[in-house]
């Protein structure tokens, strides 16, 4: 049984999954309030599945880019209780929750997140042995940038606004947009990266396991 844990930014999320099926899956907007509505949450899951902690195998957390207030609540959390219950943590790069959850296509990916004061962090993707694997540094950069960067047909899913969804819309030609939902960061394809990481022994040191915090207007290495 693996948990796993997202609170990167202020799109938060919590699943349950067994390796076989997703048992439990939340997914909520928070107002900055990760410490006071994570714990809660985690009770609510395994409650509502029956499951006991003792059951749980292993741990997955999002590792950001991300907000540094929800990062270290997420973090703290998931070390925690992988020293307390002496269970295996895995670190997964938030960007690649949201690569997981597109459809395979021979195109480039651009993977979304809000960075703050207005600005988007961009990860980029593309396809290698069938499946997306990420091309280089994290760049912070204005929504206006972000779309005459855009020259030929790419793939764009994430947290993005009205006012950025319109404005990227515009390019039809070269702008390929997940809807809403698509771009949702669902802690179920956090909790299969994973899931599938733990089984190959790629775990983590929860000592030395640290986020990627944003750093506006700088690269952020991969």
């Amino acid at each position: 049984m693996l948990l796993a844990l997202d609170t990167s930014t202020r799109a938060a999320g919590v699943a349950l999954y067994d390796g076989a099926q997703l048992l439990a899956e939340m997914t909520w907007v928070s107002r900055d309030y990760h410490t006071a509505e994570l714990a809660p949450v985690i009770q609510q899951v395994f409650r509502q599945t029956g499951v006991r902690m003792a059951a749980l195998q292993a741990l997955g957390v999002a590792l950001g880019p991300g907000s540094f207030t929800g990062l270290r609540i997420g973090l703290s959390v998931a070390k925690g209780i992988s020293l307390a219950r002496h269970v295996p943590l895995v670190g997964v790069p938030t960007f690649d929750i949201l690569a997981a959850a597109q459809p395979v296509q021979n195109l480039p990916l651009l993977t979304i997140l809000q960075a703050g004061r207005g600005r988007l962090a961009v990860g980029t993707y593309e396809i290698h042995e069938n499946e997306w694997r990420a091309v280089g540094s994290f760049q912070v950069m204005e929504i206006e940038t972000l779309s005459h960067s855009i020259q030929k047909p790419t793939l764009i899913c994430g947290e993005l606004n009205e006012a950025q969804r319109h404005l990227l819309a515009r390019k039809r030609k070269n702008v390929i947009l997940a809807s809403p939902a698509g771009s949702l960061r669902r802690p179920g394809y956090l909790a299969e990266l994973a899931w599938k990481r733990w089984q190959s022994g790629q775990v983590d040191n929860p000592a030395a396991l640290a986020p990627l915090y944003l750093h506006i207007g700088e690269p952020i290495p991969t």
